[in-house]
């Protein structure tokens, strides 16, 4: 009888341990000093974590499952957060963007998720990287990203399904995009590739009076900016733009902002560019994305950044937008 009793106790206890917790355990430590609070959001979800002056932190919640994001201020990053999921995280960073790496159930899928989002943040995942190839290197450059994210999954056997499902999705639209453009693509950026004579406009209404034509700025580098009062990631980089146009400002660079609105939105475009206080250079295409400079360029989505070099050649004709460091790490790199 006493070992009945015995045998029914340890399946108890057994049970128990593989009891599916109701929550999610988060526990971590910041590198950020002075943070008090971060907080979690998802669908229809979000919960502030307490966090002590060591940096730490430690709660519960309960999620649908599903992507969610942590989020300190403006720094945020995201994670796959499921019922019954027991995680630590280590920050790699100060900045929760700077990435993290995880432990317990659930470091699986969340590790494999920070790994792809590594990929779509490194140079890999620039369309450009590709393009710029001849057709041989392009297609060794397709191989060795396609066989880094399949590497990635074969790390992590037991991914949640819905992981799995869009990361497939995702994998499909980017290689797809890369796969159907690359013929054009890469023959417009041979056509404009670096040292070509750049196409020109002319007479293009400037903000502050008068026209402006290409041919005018001659002499010095010419940082164009493609942008249009409604497209919102175009105005997400003005403030970028206002940084690198005040600390270049009086060395040998022009900061060139073409607004492509249509005549509807003209006076958007005046009202914008004296409340934002627009700096540089505020320039008005004579046909909106019909006009001669912008159709050559083969210019169909914006924002877009080209940068000439003092004899009006091109240096790039898509540059890095203003938000991206390497912008400033080439302009002194060219001297200006």
């Amino acid at each position: 009888m006493k070992k009945i009793i015995w045998i029914f106790v340890t399946l108890l206890i057994v049970s128990c341990n593989n009891e599916v917790k109701e929550y999610v355990t988060l526990n971590g430590t910041l590198k950020t000093n002075g943070v008090e609070k971060i907080t979690v959001q998802g669908r229809g979800f979000s919960k502030e974590i307490v966090v002590d002056g060591n940096g730490k932190f430690s709660d519960t919640l309960k999620v649908t499952d599903g992507v969610h994001a942590i989020v300190n201020g403006n720094d945020r990053i995201t994670l796959y957060l499921k019922n019954g999921y027991d995680l630590n995280l280590k920050f790699k960073g100060e900045k929760l963007s700077n990435g993290i790496s995880f432990k317990g159930n659930g470091a699986e899928t969340n590790n494999f998720m920070e790994n792809k989002r590594s990929f779509y943040m490194s140079d890999l995942a620039k369309p450009k990287t590709y393009f710029k190839l001849d057709k041989e290197a392009y297609e060794a450059k397709v191989n060795e990203a396609k066989s880094l994210l399949k590497g990635y999954k074969d790390n992590a056997a037991n991914l949640d399904s819905i992981i799995v499902k869009m990361d497939i999705r995702n994998d499909e639209m980017f290689f797809g995009y890369i796969e159907s453009n690359y013929e054009i693509m890469h023959e417009n950026i041979m056509r404009f590739a670096k040292g070509k004579v750049s196409p020109v406009f002319t007479n293009y209404e400037n903000s502050k009076g008068g026209t402006t034509s290409l041919s005018d700025l001659k002499g010095k580098y010419v940082y164009l900016d493609i942008w249009a009062t409604w497209c919102a990631p175009c105005k997400a980089e003005i403030p970028h733009l206002k940084v690198l146009e005040k600390e270049f400002h009086g060395k040998n660079i022009e900061f060139v902002s073409i607004s492509v609105d249509k005549p509807e939105a003209y006076e958007t475009w005046v009202q914008m560019v004296k409340e934002e206080e627009l700096g540089g250079v505020q320039l008005y295409a004579d046909k909106n994305f019909d006009s001669k400079f912008i159709t050559e360029y083969g210019i169909n989505s914006i924002p877009r950044f080209i940068l000439l070099d003092p004899q009006g050649n091109i240096v790039d004709s898509d540059a890095d937008r203003p938000s991206n460091p390497k912008l400033k790490e080439l302009f002194l790199e060219l001297g200006i």
